[in-house]
This record gives structure tokens, C-alpha cells and sequence, in this order.
């Protein structure tokens, strides 16, 4: 065995043919079977209201920043618009999507199945003209015999692709190997399952009328007639929500006997706060922007400071993961140390906050770090004369130096 076997078989890889792969070269399975009974998938778990808006909301978030490629230099940083790769991550990424629409895919890919994919498209000359996004659960990857190329598999639409880490995009998200990072349903699956299963339960009380099952006990032995009879009348006549609060006959002796617990001493409705509590745990999403207003001890009180908190340390992890992978995949050793690279611009988000908004603008310029066009700039509006000097005020110069000023 060569070091390089002796490396790779140490995080569990395995030879086949050429190729090393992870467990048998299959797409990894996400989630899983619950503690709870529930399969917990991608799509199922989307039907959660919860994991639909953690993942909708971090998707969103993100996509919605203006993804540029800039050039830093000395210590002046710009937009490099006429870099080609800045129109695919910030114009068009691909003939049919937006740079939203990309992005929420990559986003939410990364959030459900632990990593992101998207073809590279190039020129002859080797230029990336496009991005092409790939469905996860579609994509095989695994590392060549030699140890230094990771090879991607998939199909789309009939067709059959193989292509090595420079023809693919590949976000991994946090954890893994280079071969894939961790899924958060992974690791969530008993908690998810948990919650799945509350939601059943739920829907079956409410599509039986919210009444629990019941026994019937008679005190004498039925007839086959009579047993037919019974078991297609009460189910007709009874059961559903339709039949809630018919009113129920029983003759000759019959007794009615509850079957199992009622809502209340289930408590249900608590189980199901918990769940959605214990999902934002997992997504790193503070309950109180996906709408629920629970007692949860675990977050500031204050909705600002769960806003903060959520920018500050899960939302910047996330962009710093995009901007570091397209970074590194898709410009060259050349253009990285010219100073260039991927940037995700979080002071987007300042866009829905006029307020803020403006008090940042006006720091700004006070300290002189931005000029009255650098802020018209930003706010879309025609430059001004005399707005490209900066400006600081000066009621905070030492008494020494007044003397002119006055």
C-alpha cells in the first residue's frame, strides 16, 4: 500500500477500480429514519414549516447580497466590472437563471444536503462564460487513484457527466472532507423525525373530527351480520372531520371506552413549539425570525440583538464559505495574487433599513472615510461638484490649534 493509499484509507475511502470513493461511490444519503418513525429527505423535511423557513430565510438572505468580484490593491478596494467572471456571479450566472435564483439554489443546496454544485461552462480560451447548477442528490464524488484529482458524476436530463474539480463549482458546507461536507438533516434527523411525527399525529386528530380513537365493548357476542355492519356504519357516519360533533348512538348495553390520551395531556402543542425550537437550533436561525415568538432562553430578548447575532456569527460564516470557494475554484493563482476575489457585499442588508442606513452614511462621512458621492453613488443618484473631497469635522482638535479657526 502507497502513502497515498495509507492517507486516503484513513478517513474511510475505498478503492474501486480506479477511482477512490466514499462508501460505494453512490450519492450520499441525506437524513434518514428517526428515532421517531419518519423518513427524514430533503423534501420531507421541507414540508416542516420550520425547516422551510430556516432554509428559506438563509437562502434568501445571501442571494438577495450583490455577489461582485473586486480587486484589492495597496489599501484601495473595487468592483472589478470588467472582469468576465464578475457578469456570471453578479449579472447572469447562466441563459435561464438570475443571480438570485442561482444562488437560492446554491444557498439552500448547501443548507439540505451539506453541499453545492454547479458546472462550470468555458470558452476556448478557458474563460467561464456560465455556472450551471446541479442537483445534489445527483452528483457522485470521488477521488482519482493517484489522490490528486476529484472527479464529479452525474446525470441531467438523459445525459451521463464526468468532469474533474476545474470543470465544477463544489461549496462544501461545514465540516466533512474534501469530498463533501456534513448535512444538517444528518445530524437533525431525530429531531425532525420528532417533529414530522407531531405533525401526523396532528393531522389525524384533526381529519377524525379531533375525537380520540375509541372502544366499543358489548356485552354480547356479535354476529358476522352485525360486526359487518357496525365496522362500515360507524366509519361512515362517524369518522372524519365532517362528522365532528354528530351526535353518537349507542343501544343495548354498549360502552364507550376511550383508547388513547387526549391532546391536552399529550401535549402536543408544546412538543410541537419544542420541535420548531430545536430545528432553529440546528439551522442557527433565531426562532424570532422565522415567526415564533417562544420562550426560548437560548436568544437575546431583543429581536435587534437576535438580527446581529444572526449577521454577525452564522451569516457570515456562510458567506465567507461562498466567497473562499469561488475565490479559490474559478480565478487562477495569477489573478488571486493581482489582488482579485469573490465578495459577497453584506451592506445589502442596510437597503431595508433607512434608518440605519443613514446614521452609517453620516459616520461615515464624518470621520471623513466616505465623500458625499461615494454616498450618492451608493444611493444611485448623480455625483456632485465638490463632492469627491472628503470632509471631517473639527470640534475635537486640540485647544493648541483653535486659534485659527475662530
Amino acid at each position: 500500500m502507497t502513502v497515498i493509499d495509507k492517507a486516503l484509507s484513513v478517513v474511510g475511502l475505498q478503492r474501486k477500480g480506479q477511482l477512490w470513493h466514499l462508501a460505494d461511490g453512490r450519492p450520499q444519503p441525506v437524513g434518514g429514519t428517526g428515532m421517531a418513525g419518519p423518513v427524514v429527505t430533503p423534501s420531507s423535511s421541507m414540508k416542516l414549516s420550520a425547516v422551510w423557513a430556516c432554509a428559506n430565510l438563509i437562502g434568501g438572505v445571501t442571494s438577495s447580497l450583490p455577489h461582485e468580484l473586486r480587486r484589492t490593491s495597496g489599501e484601495e478596494s473595487r468592483v472589478e466590472e470588467g472582469h468576465p467572471l464578475h457578469a456570471v456571479i453578479y449579472d447572469s450566472p447562466n441563459y435561464d437563471q438570475t443571480p438570485v435564483d442561482f444562488w437560492d439554489f446554491m444557498n439552500q443546496s448547501i443548507e439540505l444536503w451539506g453541499n453545492a454544485y454547479a458546472r462550470i461552462a468555458r470558452n476556448d480560451a478557458g474563460r467561464i462564460l456560465a455556472l450551471y447548477p446541479i442537483q445534489p442528490d445527483a452528483m457522485s464524488v470521488a477521488r482519482a487513484a493517484d489522490g490528486r484529482e476529484i472527479l464529479y458524476r452525474w446525470s441531467d436530463e438523459g445525459r451521463a457527466w464526468e468532469r474533474g474539480s476545474r470543470d465544477v463549482l463544489h461549496i462544501r458546507g461545514p465540516g466533512g472532507n474534501p469530498l463533501g461536507g456534513m448535512s444538517t438533516l444528518s445530524f437533525g434527523v431525530n429531531s425532525m423525525a420528532a417533529a414530522m411525527a407531531a405533525e401526523q399525529a396532528a393531522s389525524g386528530m384533526f381529519a377524525n373530527g379531533m375525537l380520540s380513537s375509541v372502544v366499543l365493548a358489548f356485552k354480547e357476542w356479535m354476529t358476522p351480520e352485525q360486526r359487518a355492519i357496525t365496522d362500515a356504519r360507524l366509519a361512515e357516519k362517524y369518522m372524519g372531520a365532517m362528522n365532528a360533533g354528530r351526535p353518537f348512538f349507542v343501544e343495548g348495553g354498549t360502552e364507550v371506552k376511550a383508547l388513547n390520551i387526549n391532546p391536552k395531556d399529550a401535549q402536543m402543542l408544546e412538543a410541537r413549539q419544542f420541535s420548531i425550537e430545536e430545528i432553529c437550533r440546528f439551522f442557527q436561525v433565531p426562532p424570532v425570525l422565522i415567526g415564533h415568538a417562544g420562550a426560548a432562553t437560548a436568544w437575546p430578548t431583543s429581536v435587534e440583538q437576535q438580527v446581529i447575532m444572526f449577521q454577525k456569527f452564522y451569516l457570515r460564516r456562510r458567506i465567507k464559505r461562498i466567497e473562499q470557494a469561488v475565490t479559490k475554484q474559478l480565478l487562477s493563482a495569477a489573478e488571486r495574487a493581482q489582488g482579485l476575489a469573490m465578495r459577497i457585499n453584506m451592506e445589502g442588508l442596510l437597503r431595508g433599513d433607512t434608518a440605519s442606513r443613514a446614521a452609517w452614511y453620516q459616520t461615515m462621512t464624518q470621520i471623513g472615510a466616505m465623500t458625499i458621492n461615494d454616498v450618492r453613488r451608493l444611493e444611485g443618484m448623480a455625483p456632485v461638484a465638490g463632492g469627491d473631497v472628503p470632509r471631517m469635522q473639527v470640534q475635537n482638535v486640540p485647544i493648541t490649534e483653535t486659534e485659527g479657526l475662530q
